[in-house]
């Protein structure tokens, strides 16, 4: 029999695990409160699909992002989307990050990252990357980029043909449990269901307190911002170029990526946004800025990493900043490559009462609804897999219990 199911959510987490379960049988509506799907973290991001380099070994990124890059090419595949292997070099630029690029080289093998190679040799690293800067890399020559946006749609095409429903303009307002249903409340619906899955992403928190959850984590917003190269300077980059990241943040530091319709970006930086969806230094909430300083995570964040804080905010203020941490990887870029800022993204990053930055994905129960508490980049590589993931291990328990 099937089940009724409820996905709060429409980036591509929530719209993958519609997908899979519309395909195994179940009656899915998906609730998006924005006028179309994608219009947050998914469609406002790099477009990478990685290949699993940064991630802890065992982990759950690590094992979702290793299958989700393949589920995410055969899918481009069968539907003709764009999936463009362009390879990612990790660029040391002095001796002193030999040590933590060996790191990435160890988790990069312990997950399977295939056909990545320890590159020593400068000629080597100029082959691949004409105008880099650096003394050591790895190169992942099968790091691709893609269009998630249009995935997404792609994939809600496939929910609505196998019988689903996707409801744009559906703010979720409740969600309560009633005799073994749950009923999902929005200003223009009322509608119950057997089981609920909440893919909330930058507002999962505040989703989550409406079924009783812990309040932690909790979401502090962080705000990536891009320039844009010249179009006739494009030619400084062929694939992606990153720096080696900082082992202490889930951040990897502004880096260059040629999309799949051929701009090349630099960024993002990681600056704490003031409100949920704040794009820009004039978007401002005075209650998401609140409840954030008010969490108790706050002062032991600030006290920890008030440097990178302070680094990251004179970056997004001062360009000639910005453009000197992306020069030290291509010394040609001249300050007038990068012409104006595009569309910035805000990452939902899960934060602790202790003020620590959760790394992994992480998933509660609270009876009969699902909350993804964390699921920050990999995501989207990892979109079907964290359907697969969450449906086998999460719903079917919800559903026996």
């Amino acid at each position: 029999m099937a089940d009724r199911v409820g996905i709060i959510g429409g980036g591509i987490v929530g719209v993958a695990i519609a997908r899979e379960l519309s395909a195994r049988g179940d009656e899915v509506t998906v609730f998006e409160k924005e006028a179309r799907l994608a219009q947050h973290q998914t469609g406002r991001n790099s477009g990478v699909v990685h290949a699993g380099l940064y991630y802890a070994p065992g982990s759950l990124k690590a094992q979702l992002c290793a299958a989700g890059r393949v589920f995410i090419r055969e899918f481009c595949q069968e539907k003709g989307l764009p999936y463009r292997e362009v390879g990612k070099l990790v660029v040391a630029v002095d001796d002193s990050e030999r040590g933590a690029l060996a790191e990435i080289e160890r988790r990069s093998i312990a997950n399977g990252v295939p056909d990545l190679a320890r590159i020593d040799d400068v000629a080597r690293l100029r082959e691949i990357e004409p105008h880099v800067a650096g003394v050591a890399a790895v190169h992942s020559p099968h790091t691709a980029i893609v269009d998630y946006a249009a995935i997404t749609e792609a994939m809600a095409q496939d929910v609505r043909a196998a019988g689903g429903s996707i409801r744009l303009g559906h703010e979720v307002t409740g969600i309560r449990s009633e005799a073994g249903s749950i009923r999902v409340v929005t200003p223009v619906s009322d509608d119950v269901f057997d089981r609920v899955v909440v893919c909330a992403g930058l507002h999962s928190d505040v989703v989550a307190r409406l079924v009783g959850a812990d309040p932690a984590p909790k979401i502090l917003p962080f705000r990536g911002e891009y320039w844009e190269l010249a179009h006739d300077r494009t030619d400084l980059v062929a694939g992606m170029i990153y720096p080696v990241p900082d082992p202490r943040f889930p951040f990897l530091g502004v880096h260059f990526t040629r999309g799949v319709y051929d701009t090349v970006h630099v960024g993002p930086n990681a600056v704490p946004a003031l409100a949920r969806e704040g794009y820009s230094w004039l978007s401002v909430s005075a209650r998401d800025t609140w409840e954030s300083l008010r969490w108790p995570g706050a002062w032991p964040l600030a006290r920890q990493h008030w440097r990178m804080g302070v680094d990251e905010i004179s970056g997004s203020l001062l360009k000639p900043l910005y453009y000197r941490k992306a020069r030290r990887f291509i010394p040609e870029l001249r300050l007038a490559d990068l012409t104006h800022k595009t569309a910035a993204g805000v990452r939902a990053q899960a934060w602790g009462r202790g003020g620590e930055l959760l790394d992994d994905f992480q998933v509660d129960q609270v009876g009969a609804v699902t909350l993804l508490r964390n699921a920050p980049s990999p995501a989207a590589t990892s979109s079907i897999a964290i359907a697969r993931y969450v449906i086998d291990n999460h719903l079917a328990t919800a559903a026996s219990s």
